[in-house]
């Protein structure tokens, strides 16, 4: 009995040391750091992880790791966590994996065991075939630990490139994230960034200052309206954590677990044959008059609920994610409203970023048309529109999950066959009877062809009006697209939700063989 006892005693010592523990791995900075965080207007790394996952479903691992005692200047220091929080929850009940950074100890700085910590998660997400969701509030590289904290960088990168168009990589910038610490996010599908307290760079500000002379703040150079208007390192936007947590599982609701699963289909609540009558109307009588692609969209998909995708950049192209019929499927269209829905270098590497995605996560792809053609000008050649515009292209043309394409209205010239036409393997092609299929505008090809003809007239202008007129009605016609099989069908546009939903679903079975090769070389 004496030893029974001793035995019990010594077990409810082993478990007050665990309890112990366990609440110093809960709040590894103290409360000073705590409260400085708050103040910051940050949530803590471990108070983020439980806001963005479904209550109570967070699992932490590796709590209780600690730095390496050999690190300089930190021998007589312990962080229980080093610096990171990772582990797995859910979302909507659905599995994930994540890590969170701790700004609140050394900074968030990135450590031999911080970057193992960060590993080990991606890894059983990859093993498991879940998203992986990495949320960064750090300064960068552990300067302490030396050559050991760039390797541990590299070791994550790796896993990003072979996690990519594997499983969904979600990036959420809740603070800093400088130097290398910004390529593991570059890598991932999508990065949200919060506005005011987030920043993306390479250099500083002071080392900018110091080398070439620019002054540039903080905010300016690396903050979330630059990185999701100048750059387009960003897709999404936050005003705060709140909205950010908001925006990761909205957009997680129309993504697979991993490439080899089919996305997640909901009840369709909107009638999938649903008229709307006035589709018509959206689109102008003159095809000089702009108008809003996204509410074509927002017309056509189930309940208007359209998750645009860096929205505030390569704004001549929208792309987004929708459902149709409840089946999750990408968006892409040209946008009349921004620079007549010409594709320009950004939204061409926009709108191929976009589909390449889709197309990796088997997620089908509706394209609605309206493009003049390529931005002309000495700043888009200079900068290589050749090579940007065949990027989307190229996406188009790879993507081998099914899809679809309207034509609104224009469609001219190499634009037309980029914006995935028939000619580039899209399964499904219709056109409104406002489209105009042709290699050039009307009033252009006339000038060109009838260039002496409408000069010798009697009333040049009358003739040139009148040349126009016929062709228009022989060439710039969805009809003679139709004629030769370009199109699938010149329908009402009042019946477009029904005749994409049924197509969707003609095609859910669809298979097409990829060619025998290591991979293509897309024009990077």
């Amino acid at each position: 009995m004496r030893f029974a006892k001793a035995a019990c005693m010594s077990h409810e010592a082993e478990l007050e040391v665990l309890r112990q523990k366990q609440s110093a791995a809960a709040a590894p900075a103290g409360e000073d750091a705590i409260a400085r965080q708050h103040d910051r207007g940050k949530l803590t790394a471990r108070e983020r992880a439980e806001a963005l996952l479904d209550p109570g479903s967070f699992v932490e691992l590796d709590a209780f790791a600690v730095h390496r005692t050999d690190a300089f200047g930190l021998a007589d220091k312990r962080f229980v966590g080093d610096g990171v929080v990772t582990g797995y929850g859910q979302i909507e009940g659905r599995q994930v994996f994540l890590f969170s950074q701790d700004f609140s100890v050394l900074g968030g700085s990135l450590g031999e065991v911080f970057a193992e910590k960060i590993c080990k998660v991606m890894d059983l997400a990859v093993r498991t075939g879940c998203p992986i969701i990495g949320i960064n509030d750090s300064g960068g590289a552990r300067i302490q630990e030396g050559v050991v904290s760039l390797g541990g960088y590299a070791e994550i990168f790796w896993r990003n490139v072979q996690a990519s168009g594997v499983i969904p990589q979600i990036s959420l910038i809740a603070g800093p994230c400088a130097g290398g610490a910004v390529y593991s996010p570059a890598i991932t599908d999508f990065i949200v960034m919060v506005d005011k307290i987030s920043q993306m760079f390479i250099t500083g500000p002071e080392i900018i200052k110091a080398v070439t002379g620019e002054h540039v703040s903080f905010e300016d150079l690396g903050g979330a309206t630059t990185h999701n208007t100048k750059s387009g390192v960003a897709h999404f936007i936050a005003a705060d954590e709140t909205d950010a947590f908001e925006q990761v599982r909205h957009l997680l609701s129309f993504l697979p677990q991993n490439n080899v699963e089919d996305p997640p289909t909901a009840v369709c609540s909107d009638d999938v044959e649903r008229r709307d009558g006035g589709l018509i109307d959206l689109v102008p009588s003159s095809p000089n008059l702009p108008y809003d692609m996204t509410e074509v969209i927002r017309r056509v998909i189930d309940d208007g609920d359209f998750l645009e995708v860096q929205a505030l950049y390569g704004r001549s192209l929208v792309v987004g994610l929708a459902r149709l019929g409840g089946q999750p499927i990408g968006v892409v269209g040209n946008q009349p409203n921004m620079l007549a829905g010409v594709l320009d270098i950004d939204s061409s590497v926009k709108g191929a970023r976009f589909v390449r995605f889709c197309d990796a996560f088997n997620i089908p792809l509706l394209t609605f048309v309206d493009v003049p053609g390529f931005l002309p000008g000495t700043q888009q050649e200079y900068g290589g529109i050749i090579k940007h515009g065949a990027k989307l292209l190229y996406a188009f043309a790879e993507a081998t999950v099914p899809k679809l394409t309207v034509i609104t209205r224009k469609a001219y010239g190499g634009a037309y066959d980029v914006m995935c036409s028939k000619h580039i393997r899209a399964d499904y092609n219709v056109a409104w009877p406002t489209a105009e299929i042709a290699v050039m505008g009307p009033q252009g090809a006339v000038k060109i062809i009838f260039r002496d003809e409408i000069a010798q007239a009697a009333d040049p202008a009358a003739r040139e009006a009148e040349l126009v007129r016929e062709y228009v009605e022989r060439f710039a016609t969805p009809y003679v697209a139709a004629e030769r099989g370009y199109l699938d069908a010149v329908i009402d546009p009042a019946d477009t939700r029904p005749a994409l939903v049924r197509a969707l679903r003609m095609l859910s079975g669809k298979r097409a063989p990829r060619p025998a090769r290591k991979h293509g070389n897309i024009p990077l």
